[in-house]
Parts: structure tokens; C-alpha cells; sequence
């Protein structure tokens, strides 16, 4: 079974991920805080995370580098999702070494899709 790390402060965002990807049959690993999702990468090393930017200690950025130190997380799929408009937050997010930028709110299908293609190519 597939694990899934969920990296992401706001509740209704975290239930309405989680259930999402529990509905596809996929585990869940959740944290609220940067922090916490770095540490839970290290002990889990799961498939893939779902890594929010604003959060309330460090970024998902600070967050994604401190995961990008640990080689044995190299192979792990890091994608940004982000409420984030704005062209330039956009760029900077993409040029930071997220595998791929998902934008909130979420949209059913796309997010499912990019999902589950990050999962098979590993």
C-alpha cells in the first residue's frame, strides 16, 4: 500500500486531502507544521508528500530543502500545494525543487491524476 505524507495546517484542507486520498485506497500520514513533516519523512519514508507553503514554523521551501539533505529521501516525490497566485510566488515555488505544483483549491481529477502519476514513476 502506498503511503501518502500530507503536509498542511489548515484543517478542512487536511480533511478534504486525506479523504481524497484514502478513498483511492492510499495510506495517510499527516503534520501541521513544517517540522513535523520533515520528521515524519525521515521516519516513514513515504511514497510521496503533499507539501503546503505557508505553514506555521518553517515554509514548505526551508521544508523540502531539509527533506532534499537526507539522501535516502531522494527518491521521493515533493509536490507544493498551494493557494499561491501570484506568477512570481508560482515561479519561485517551482524553481525550489518541487517535483510538481498543485494549486488550491484542489481540483478533483487533476489532483488525483498528478497523484497517481508521481506514484507509478516513483
Amino acid at each position: 500500500m502506498k503511503t501518502i505524507l500530507i503536509v498542511e495546517d489548515n484543517a478542512k484542507n487536511m480533511k478534504l486531502v486525506r479523504d481524497i486520498l484514502q478513498h483511492k485506497g492510499w495510506q495517510t500520514l499527516e503534520a501541521v507544521t513544517g517540522e513535523d513533516g520533515v520528521r515524519l519523512a525521515l521516519e516513514h519514508k513515504p511514497d510521496l508528500v503533499l507539501m503546503d507553503i505557508q505553514l506555521p514554523d518553517i515554509d514548505g521551501i526551508t521544508a523540502l530543502r531539509r527533506i532534499r539533505e537526507h539522501a535516502e529521501l531522494d527518491p521521493v516525490p515533493v509536490l507544493a500545494v498551494s493557494a499561491s497566485v501570484m506568477p512570481d510566488e508560482q515561479r519561485q515555488i517551482v524553481s525550489s525543487g518541487f517535483d510538481a505544483y498543485l494549486t488550491k483549491p484542489i481540483s478533483l481529477k487533476p489532483f488525483i491524476a498528478t497523484v497517481e502519476r508521481f506514484l507509478q514513476d516513483g
